[in-house]
């Protein structure tokens, strides 16, 4: 699943494209693309076509494209709120391009500066979807998220706690939720309530370079460990986003069809009987609720964490 390196690739993506563009018209190929929506495939061209939209913004995993008021001025009410689920692509193409693999859904733009384009939204595994959601104020008053300045954020993701590299997260209060926690650090990583855009592949990367082994409890983890673990997730979301995402197959590409390259820098995620980076013992993979983790035993042991 695209996890935030790659969704925030695919939204600075987009953000060129959508700020300031007119949808011309709205193609739906498959339902199965709006099962976030409230409504059907033709209530849903019906509310965006002739709309225009004010930019690309992304809290975690979501994405969404705030539409502006019918008058054009004042805060937008609406957004087209996007999840990729395990597959989904959200893709720039020419106006009239033909249809891509496994196309879903299709907006035909017009952008005063970029002239005609399309925005192709296409799902393999159709767990990802599209939906025109209502925005509502932020619980902390701050942006809502990148690319926005607007305390704005669809409802369907006011959930959705923060992720590390927002700048109105709050470590303190990341650190004080751990110490509630009676979950193992890397249950607690993936808790998209706790702190967002954390997937499997980046959790692993993160507790082994803070030498954290993935089944401590968090509650246990002392203060100079929650920090070390923060700014390592940090380097490892900064590094995989310069390098375009983690790309293992076709199914998560930019916008441009382009796959990413972090997949040649990891060190513990997906290199099972591999020597670690850092000791040389093999990495070892181990289940947990329909999940892997891949660690060090030398490196991360279970032993006490300073």
């Amino acid at each position: 699943m695209p996890e935030l390196p790659e969704v925030e690739v695919v939204r600075a993506g987009l953000e060129p494209a959508v700020r300031g563009a007119r949808i011309v018209s709205v193609s739906v190929l498959d339902e199965r693309a709006l099962t976030r929506h409230r409504g059907d495939g033709i209530g849903f061209e019906a509310a965006l076509t002739g709309r225009a939209l004010r930019g690309a913004v992304r809290r975690g995993k979501f994405l969404w494209l705030p539409i502006a008021p019918s008058g054009g001025d004042g805060p937008s009410a609406r957004a087209i709120l996007g999840h990729l689920g395990m597959s989904g692509q959200l893709l720039l193409r020419a106006p009239g391009s033909p249809p891509e693999r496994h196309e879903r859904i299709r907006f035909e733009l017009e952008h005063p500066d970029h002239g005609e384009l399309a925005v192709v939204f296409a799902d393999q595994r159709t767990f990802g979807s599209l939906a025109v959601d209502d925005l509502i104020p932020t619980s902390d008053s701050a942006a809502a998220g990148f690319g926005s300045i607007e305390p704005l954020v669809p409802g369907q993701v006011a959930h959705i706690a923060r992720d590390p590299l927002d700048p109105a997260f709050d470590d303190d209060a990341f650190r004080q939720r751990l110490a509630r926690k009676d979950s193992a650090i890397k249950r607690v990583l993936l808790d998209q309530t706790v702190v967002s855009g954390i997937g499997n592949i980046y959790a692993d990367e993160a507790l082994w370079a803070a030498r954290i082994h993935p089944e401590r409890l968090a509650r246990d983890l002392p203060t100079p460990a929650v920090r070390r673990l923060l700014a390592e997730v940090r380097a490892v979301l900064e590094k995989a986003l310069a390098e375009g995402g983690t790309s293992f197959d076709a199914q998560y590409v930019n916008v441009n069809g382009q796959a990413g390259y972090f997949a040649h820098s990891l060190n513990a995620y997906g290199r099972t009987g591999q020597p670690c980076p850092r000791c040389g013992r093999p990495i070892v993979r181990v289940s947990f609720t329909n999940r892997s983790s891949h660690y060090c035993p030398r490196c991360q042991s279970r032993r006490s964490v300073k």
